[in-house]
């Protein structure tokens, strides 16, 4: 395995190689340029987004500023809607489905370090994936954490750390987010204008 490969698999590994610090600047290049057009410049910013994840499903918007540390390992369904500041660190793949809306200042992190200092100065860390289901709602400031999967058609409230898995249908949120109550028929708005 190289060193790529090591880090997307999901054990510990060092992480300050050539080869991983190599593609980081390479994606951090993507994102100073994608970061620096216009909102009206949609096709070269959709280019920037379509040649480096894995997959950018129709009519997604993903808003400036805008950060991933490899975007290779990030695949997006359709219909999806990233608000102002999201990050997404993807040294494991980050799975979002269709129709998934996600807040301002929302953090998807993947990767965890070492909690020995010696070991983390050295670089030891391990990533573990992402995935998020179809019709999904991410409030604001938010932070989903390595290796959590959220259930399709569930809202996370702003503010929340999510550290373990949510269901499908629910609303969760807090610190550490916990599931408040399933979404029902109750919830449907019955008068729109």
């Amino acid at each position: 395995m190289d060193d790529l490969e090591k880090m997307k698999s999901g054990a510990w590994c060092h992480a300050i190689r050539p080869q991983i610090g190599e593609a980081l600047r390479r994606t951090e290049e993507l994102m100073f340029r994608f970061n620096q057009l216009p909102p009206s410049s949609t096709a070269e910013r959709e280019a920037i987004l379509r040649g480096l994840f894995a997959r950018l499903g129709r009519d997604c918007i993903i808003h400036s500023p805008f950060h991933c540390d490899f975007g290779t390992q990030i695949a997006i369904g359709d219909h999806f809607v990233g608000n102002y500041n999201l990050t997404i660190l993807d040294e494991a793949p980050v799975t979002i489905g269709h129709h998934v809306f996600i807040g301002p200042n929302v953090g998807l992190y993947t990767v965890t370090h070492a909690l020995d200092a010696e070991q983390r100065n050295a670089g030891i860390m391990r990533s573990r994936p992402i995935t998020i289901g179809d019709d999904v709602w991410i409030g604001g400031n938010t932070v989903v954490m390595q290796g959590v999967r959220i259930g399709s058609g569930s809202v996370i409230g702003a503010g929340s750390v999510v550290t373990h898995d949510i269901p499908a249908g629910v609303i969760a949120f807090g610190n550490p987010c916990r599931i408040v109550r399933p979404i029902t028929a109750a919830d449907r708005i019955e008068t729109v204008l």
